[in-house]
């Protein structure tokens, strides 16, 4: 191993990154245009509002007060709809997903109930919705919850079973601080991954690697400047999503050690994978679709984007498998959680993966038989 030669590789190598200006933005803004685009959706979250319209057909001083009720539980924004018009036709002509009609009669049901204990004196609410709109299942979701509320303080009756919330972390995180490690995780993987191919098989059709194995540079010495190149690039660009997270977002995460163990060690994973994919694919264009087929389920499957929980049963086993999926969980573990042992479970597993395929990405890297 010669450090003159790899020194000179890595400084051509950056020098080369620094000189292609439009490589260099995407590679630097495109993970933060992803921290910015789901930081602003997500920033609110923890106080949404949802829209929804109700039609009081009772306009009673207690259909009134449930009103009041679901605006205050619900967290609803209420818009009262007419009693005269048609609910129906109200959601198909105000492209509104939802309204809930409170029927006529209700003050008159509780009353009944209350004083005369009518126990099959009842009101039915009614939910005349879009089937179309994704919203709706959430909407109804939580004006069940209300709406259960609503009768038991009706009824005069307190409710036998109460919950009360107990977080297993210190402080209250938002979806944003869950959401930037993944960001990392997936955006040093596609940097180590897309370099290494779109580098090495245009150095090979271009003869360059041929012409590579008559120099001094040993393969050792070309592929640990590889290596640093890859880690250099992944450190400045997590600086940047970090920065930018913290300024725009005022983000909380713990910063230590272990995050820059989880980047060398998705670096060194996914140029294995560069290094495998190029030996068996020259083709730029073959190559390149190759690291797509394999880089795009993987972001998407292995958590980086929203929790695997929400996927079906049999992808969630799938995602389990995928070395990406460690990279993301062990720097939650590590910037979120602060679980160190969590951080080296994980780090043990993508360790042990990286250090497979990046032996047999040296393997499949033989100079001898591009001559």
């Amino acid at each position: 191993m010669n450090l003159r030669v790899i020194g000179a590789n890595l400084v051509v190598k950056l020098m080369g990154f620094y000189r292609e200006k439009t490589t260099m933005f995407f590679t630097i803004a495109f993970p933060i245009i992803l921290i910015l685009v789901f930081g602003t959706i997500f920033m609110g979250q923890d106080n949404v509002e949802y829209h929804l319209s109700v039609q009081d057909l009772d306009q009673t001083k207690s259909s009134a007060e449930s009103v009041k009720t679901l605006e205050l539980n619900g967290k609803f924004k209420i818009t009262r709809v007419d009693p005269a018009v048609n609910a129906a036709q109200y959601v198909r002509d105000n492209r509104v997903n939802l309204v809930l009609v409170i029927p006529k009669g209700l003050e008159r049901s509780l009353l009944r109930r209350k004083f005369f204990n009518d126990f099959k004196s009842s009101a039915t609410i009614t939910y005349v919705y879009d089937p179309s709109s994704s919203s709706v299942a959430t909407k109804i979701q939580i004006l069940n919850a209300v709406l259960a509320g609503i009768n038991q303080e009706m009824v005069g009756m307190p409710p036998f079973l109460k919950s009360v919330e107990k977080s297993i972390l210190t402080r209250k995180y938002r979806f944003i601080e869950f959401f930037i490690p993944g960001i990392i995780a997936m955006a040093v993987m596609t940097l180590s991954l897309f370099g290494t191919v779109d580098s090495d098989t245009e150095l090979r059709q271009k003869g360059i690697i041929r012409k590579l194995s008559t120099t001094p540079i040993s393969r050792t010495d070309w592929i640990l400047s590889n290596i640093l190149y890859h880690f250099i690039l992944a450190v400045i660009s997590t600086a940047a999503m970090l920065l930018v997270s913290y300024a725009v977002f005022d983000v909380r995460l713990h910063i230590g050690a272990w995050l820059l163990v989880f980047i060398l060690l998705d670096v060194f994973a996914f140029v294995g994978i560069g290094m495998i994919l190029t030996r068996f694919a020259r083709e730029a264009q073959s190559a390149a679709a190759a690291a797509n087929a394999i880089s795009y389920p993987m972001m998407f499957l292995s958590g980086s984007f929203f929790p695997i929980e929400l996927m079906p049963g049999f992808l969630q086993k799938f995602a389990r498998v995928l070395p990406l999926f460690y990279v993301n969980e062990g720097l939650r573990a590590a910037m979120v959680f602060e679980d160190s042992m969590a951080a080296l479970r994980c780090a043990a597993i993508i360790g042990v993966f990286a250090a497979v395929v990046f032996i047999l990405g040296i393997i499949a890297t033989k100079w001898e038989e591009d001559q």
